[in-house]
């Protein structure tokens, strides 16, 4: 068993790219995962890595090791995941990840309501607005936002999202509404993560720098600037809608919103994948096409 641990580690520190990465896929500390790596070169009585402190790379010794060994485990895991699908049960642990006010909203309760279904899951939720390398750190499945950048990931469409210019209306008493995308220069644009707006102009997509005086990378910390009248704010339909119908906000250059995005689940392309990442799939999209308050389908 000590062995299949040491050979366990190594896999997993070349499959993710580093001792760090490794450790956080197989919840031990980095220093744990070097030792079991020393001491199966030490065991095998060769060199199977180079190290420095940026990177790790195979010797030629340890790429032939490490070939055998990955076939070794892809193995083990797709007779465990055969058994899985023969049982038709999820188990394990089920690790997600969402932007953050996005998944606190939509996808936190469905996953719970998920785990009611299969309370032998363990659950683990990460919502932030950083894109997280989703192999790397071992994830099994994300709601992605936008326009898909070109990956190896499988991604379904849960629902469109649409983006809005709003302003309260005292600050658009202030100062006279945009009619044009020029006009955004006299105008105090709130910026969030990105420095830009995206828009479309003649149906083409339009990227616009703004310039403002305040910034923050928290999407309610920029709805509730936009409400107090400090400026005009970018926000996506699941932030403002509410506030939209109740005069709080009003949208402004509606002609130049940008068009449709889609939210996506996405997750690592398997031979065989696990019931659990599949029956989620599976039910977040269901959820999402029965209709969420706020959502357009």
């Amino acid at each position: 068993m000590q062995h299949w641990e040491r050979v366990e580690g190594f896999v997993q520190v070349v499959r993710h790219g580093s001792f760090v990465a490794a450790a956080r896929y197989l919840q031990v500390s980095s220093s744990h995962v070097s030792r079991l790596v020393s001491h199966l070169e030490q065991q095998l009585g060769t060199q199977l890595l180079y190290r420095s402190t940026r990177q790790i790379r195979l010797t030629e010794a340890g790429n032939v090791y490490y070939e055998a060994c990955r076939q070794l485990f892809d193995g083990v895991r797709d007779a465990e995941l055969l058994l899985q699908q023969h049982q038709g049960l999820p188990s394990g642990v089920l690790k997600i990840t969402a932007p953050a006010t996005f998944g606190d909203k939509y996808i936190a309760p469905l996953v719970n309501d998920f785990q009611l279904r299969y309370p032998q899951l363990k659950i683990n939720m990460y919502f932030s607005n950083r894109q997280v390398e989703m192999i790397e750190e071992g994830f099994d499945l994300g709601i992605r936002m936008g326009v898909l950048r070109e990956s190896t990931l499988v991604a379904r469409r849960l629902c469109d999202r649409r983006e809005y210019i709003v302003g309260s209306p005292d600050y658009l008493a202030r100062i006279a509404p945009p009619q044009t995308l020029t006009d955004l220069e006299r105008h105090n644009c709130l910026i969030g993560t990105r420095g830009y707006w995206l828009m479309q102009q003649n149906g083409q997509r339009k990227d616009i720098n703004v310039h403002g005086n305040w910034q923050a990378n928290s999407g309610p910390a920029l709805l509730d600037a936009a409400l107090k009248g400090l400026g005009l704010a970018q926000l996506p339909d699941y932030y403002v809608d509410e506030h939209l119908a109740s005069g709080k906000l009003v949208a402004v250059l509606n002609e130049f919103q940008s068009a449709e995005m889609g939210v996506w689940v996405v997750y690592p392309q398997q031979r065989h994948l696990a019931p659990k990442v599949r029956l989620l799939v599976d039910f977040l999209v269901e959820q999402f096409k029965t209709g969420i308050a706020g959502l357009e389908f």
